[in-house]
């Protein structure tokens, strides 16, 4: 059961359509930004919440237990709240959203419907439209490991510890020229074989500035990343990368002499192993009688 204030139980108990939704929408950067469906803009909190901005909702349910609840959002890009750019370099991903219906004419009277995250959004013209994805959704999220032979850690986490903030795992530069719409060359990645292959890009001057990626592969001065950035790669572009690794424990031995903190389990037998002939000392096949 829901708690009304008792101003809005009142004003809802009217009839009277006085009231609007909120949209309240931070970044995991800490940028924050407020909407409105209402013809006006509202203030509380020390949010403004826009009416520019064009929102509207679907409708959403709500349901007792860990069912999965969600609804869309539809608005207008803007280059005064969300734009086309900013969307497409990932800033909104996984942004925290809070949705509020509001009594316009005292909006202390409000009430919280939906707290989540930003899900899926897809862009058409100057609409988008994003998913809202309830708090629940994260429970229905993969946990634990993988019994598997590569490595289930990511490189220069906590459970790897390989720093790489170390020169030898990183290079900063500016490209030297684009090469189709995903790769580019940069004197900075010479001499540094393959070790940028599955690394990771990011952009810190030009207009993909602050927008992260992956490098597909990269050999010598050449790299090529795996999506094709928000906006063109272009001479002059600042960058930096550090290095990737395909978690085999080959590489994590030879390249960054980190066998030791390897997650993986490189020698557990393959499918291969079962249809291989038993051998005559019994190792490979369980011990069986003779």
């Amino acid at each position: 059961m829901r708690d009304i204030p008792a101003p809005m139980a009142d004003a809802l108990a009217s009839g009277a359509t006085t009231f609007a939704r909120c949209w309240r929408v931070e970044r995991r950067d800490g940028v924050a930004l407020g909407f409105t469906d209402h013809d006006g803009d509202l203030a509380f909190d020390g949010d403004v919440y826009r009416a520019a901005s064009g929102m509207t909702a679907s409708a959403a349910t709500a349901a007792l237990g860990l069912a999965v609840g969600g609804l869309d959002v539809i608005g207008a890009l803007d280059d005064a709240g969300l734009t086309e750019a900013d969307l497409a370099r990932g800033l909104y991903d996984g942004a925290e959203v809070r949705l509020f219906l509001v009594d316009w004419r005292d909006p202390s009277a409000r009430l919280l419907l939906f707290a989540g995250a930003l899900g899926e959004i897809a862009r058409e013209s100057a609409l988008f439209t994003a998913e809202l994805r309830a708090l629940t959704h994260a429970l229905q999220q993969p946990q634990g490991r993988l019994y598997q032979r590569s490595c289930d850690a990511d490189l220069g986490d906590a459970r790897c510890g390989v720093d790489l903030a170390l020169p030898v795992h990183r290079a900063a530069g500016e490209v030297a020229s684009a090469v189709g719409g995903r790769g580019f060359r940069a004197a900075a990645l010479e001499g540094r074989g393959p070790l940028f292959t599955r690394g990771r890009i990011v952009w810190t001057s030009g207009p993909n500035a602050g927008a992260a990626g992956e490098i597909r592969a990269q050999d010598g001065g050449f790299a090529e990343l795996a999506e094709t950035p928000a906006m063109a790669i272009a001479p002059g572009d600042g960058f930096i990368v550090t290095a990737g690794c395909d978690k085999t424990f080959a590489t994590c031995r030879k390249r960054f002499a980190n066998h030791v903190n390897f997650r993986g389990f490189p020698h557990m037998p393959g499918n291969d192993w079962l249809s291989q002939p038993a051998r005559a000392d019994g190792d490979n096949d369980g011990g069986r009688l003779g």
